[in-house]
């Protein structure tokens, strides 16, 4: 009974940590790619149109289809009780991932592409996020 509330209580400390590490990294390394997009620092790097896409992605990270691939990685996990590092990153990253596609699901498909940028900067931030979740809870489901 004392596992099970400890559970209930560290599993949505731990996600939103997850979370707030996901959002640092996010705006962090985000700013970085817009500040070299506007230099011009890197040729090779596509124009100030990933930096708006990022800016744009950033304005809806605050909808309810961004909680709810974390929340199914989260849950997924709890209920298998995998205690793998590999599993929250991997599933991090890639719940990252899908949030562009649910975001603009309304849209149509040239909607959906995005600078090689921002899915960089998205897919680390869902690396990050996930191994916070669990180095905090995950490695003791």
């Amino acid at each position: 009974m004392a596992r099970t509330l400890g559970r209930i209580i560290l599993v949505p400390i731990a996600f939103v940590l997850a979370a707030g590490v996901a959002l640092f990294v996010i705006f962090s390394l985000g700013q970085e790619r817009i500040v070299e997009a506007l230099t011009a620092r890197r040729s090779d790097e596509l124009p100030i149109g990933a930096a708006f896409d990022l800016i744009s992605l950033g304005l809806s990270l605050f909808s309810v289809y961004t909680v709810l691939p974390a929340l199914l990685v989260i849950i997924v996990g709890e209920v298998a009780r995998l205690r793998s590092a590999l599993y929250y990153i991997a599933a991090g990253g890639a719940a990252l991932a899908v949030v562009p596609f649910l975001t603009r699901l309304d849209q149509p498909a040239r909607a959906l592409e995005l600078a090689p940028a921002v899915w960089q900067v998205l897919a680390t931030a869902g690396f990050a996020g996930g191994f916070v979740y669990w180095v905090v809870a995950g490695r003791n489901a």
